[in-house]
């Protein structure tokens, strides 16, 4: 190295001097002097590499600067507000279910310091933190008992490592179903500790297809519910209630996941039939799982629900603490459930029903609203129009049921050549906004689904920082 090349690597500045100079120095004063003096020293080892390639010497205000910037990035959380314009209400990547005021408001009182989580305040003694659910969770299924865990996947790896670990369980082969991210009822099985015993076909599965098996010896028949897509045309399967017959027949348990958890009767709303957890209840079902974020509209939880004798020896499970629910997953939950006990408010207090139940109308007469405000912004680079759509509900809730929706369209004007990097960019832009916005690319074009948004102040108010 020549002398005039390390004479470039003196000029830079020194950590201290970054930590002085006024950016850099309040980002120190909002978010700890280490955390700055780290951005600080990787500014500086960036600036020496990019000198040992032949580039120029950076003035101490640029660094100060971009290490102020990084340290504000660092102390951001990751997880952030979006905008969920995708046309899926129930997204799992985004989230799932909002949030009632009501939950909201619980989960800030929680969280804000002591709770009598298991604590009997009446007797002064330790206390059992299903207690806080059990009961509003008896009422609305007709259960005999109930214990939560922190997702539905959890909870029938529970159910079935306590009640038929090392037995074989009878599902049939139209209900082996694949969530996302690979999660397979099979594997759940194996890892439970039961042996798989498929039954039936892919299409048809008959009740003298359980009745073999069951003869065969069983510890359990299990049913579960089709996720995220349907078998339609020549298919048959077992009703519930047989289902339970048979299981009674033979001294065995009858296990239903019900994945999606409604409470209510949905078509009172509008909306396409889905089995109750206290209708699964009713038909004989042992023990019935589901979702608290799904169709009940609450927080991250696997809800069990069944038999008094079950439910305790579930609870007895070594697992059951390590699947267990914070306080503050709890107090959400607790707060949700009592709003299922008054159906002909609930569209009104409950976020997830509403937006499954928003009119077509109101949602086109956002688009209309919407639809220069965006075109003013983006330019004449990029037509936008309104165009009726259809959402889906989500989560393996309904899979093939579809909301009838309105979205503004985004198309780039031009040739088609290329146009797929400017749809990419385009998505980019909106993702990059203070509040992300979150669309979806389908037809050559960009497509925003309105259903999901609420804050249309918000989303207007940060149009002024769109970069397309």
């Amino acid at each position: 190295m020549s002398a005039a090349d390390t004479s470039l690597f003196a000029r830079l500045p020194a950590v201290d001097r970054l930590l002085a100079m006024p950016a850099l120095a309040a980002a120190a004063e909002a978010h700890g002097r280490i955390l700055a003096t780290e951005a600080a020293r990787a500014v500086l080892d960036a600036a020496r590499a990019d000198l040992a390639a032949g580039g120029a010497a950076p003035e101490a205000e640029a660094l100060a600067d971009q290490a102020a910037r990084r340290t504000e990035a660092w102390a951001r959380p990751s997880l952030a507000r979006v905008f969920n314009l995708t046309g899926t209400v129930l997204h799992t990547n985004l989230g799932r279910a909002p949030l009632a005021e009501e939950a909201i408001e619980a989960m800030v009182e929680a969280a804000r310091g002591a709770v009598n989580l298991e604590y009997d305040v009446a007797d002064g003694r330790r206390g059992d933190r299903d207690d806080h659910l059990e009961d509003w969770l008896l009422r609305l299924t007709g259960a005999e008992a109930a214990t939560v865990v922190n997702n539905n996947a959890a909870a029938v790896l529970l159910v079935l490592n306590s009640l038929a670990n090392r037995r074989p369980v009878a599902v049939s082969r139209g209900e082996l179903v694949e969530i996302g991210g690979a999660f397979r009822i099979p594997d759940v099985m194996r890892r439970a500790g039961c042996r798989l015993v498929e039954v039936g076909t892919t299409n048809r599965t008959h009740a003298r297809d359980f009745e073999i098996a069951a003869e065969d010896g069983l510890g359990a028949i299990m049913k579960v519910h089709a996720s995220n897509y349907a078998v339609q045309g020549f298919t048959a399967n077992v009703a519930e209630r047989r289902l339970a017959e048979i299981a009674r027949a033979h001294d065995i348990l009858f296990i239903v996941d019900l994945g999606a958890g409604s409470l209510v009767d949905l078509t009172r709303y509008g909306l396409p039939a889905e089995p109750t957890v206290r209708q699964t209840i009713t038909q004989g079902a042992d023990v019935v799982t589901f979702s608290g974020d799904k169709l009940l509209g609450g927080p991250q939880a696997g809800i069990i629900v069944g038999r008094r004798d079950l439910i305790q020896r579930i609870k007895r499970n070594p697992m059951k603490r390590a699947l267990r629910l914070d306080k503050v997953t709890i107090a959400a939950l607790a707060a949700t459930l009592p709003l299922h006990a008054d159906p002909d408010r609930l569209a009104a207090r409950l976020p997830t029903l509403r937006l499954l139940t928003r009119p077509a109308g109101e949602i086109r007469a956002l688009a209309e609203r919407l639809a220069p405000e965006v075109q003013a912004r983006l330019g004449e680079a990029i037509a936008v129009d309104i165009v009726d759509c259809q959402g889906q509900i989500g989560s393996g809730s309904l899979p093939v049921e579809v909301l009838e929706s309105a979205a503004l369209r985004l198309t780039p004007r031009g040739g088609k050549r290329g146009r797929g990097a400017r749809l990419k960019a385009l998505a980019a832009a909106f993702r990059a906004l203070p509040v992300p916005v979150v669309g979806r690319i389908a037809e050559d074009a960009f497509l925003l689904d309105l259903r999901c948004l609420e804050d249309e102040a918000t989303f207007l108010a940060q149009l002024g920082e769109l970069r397309p």
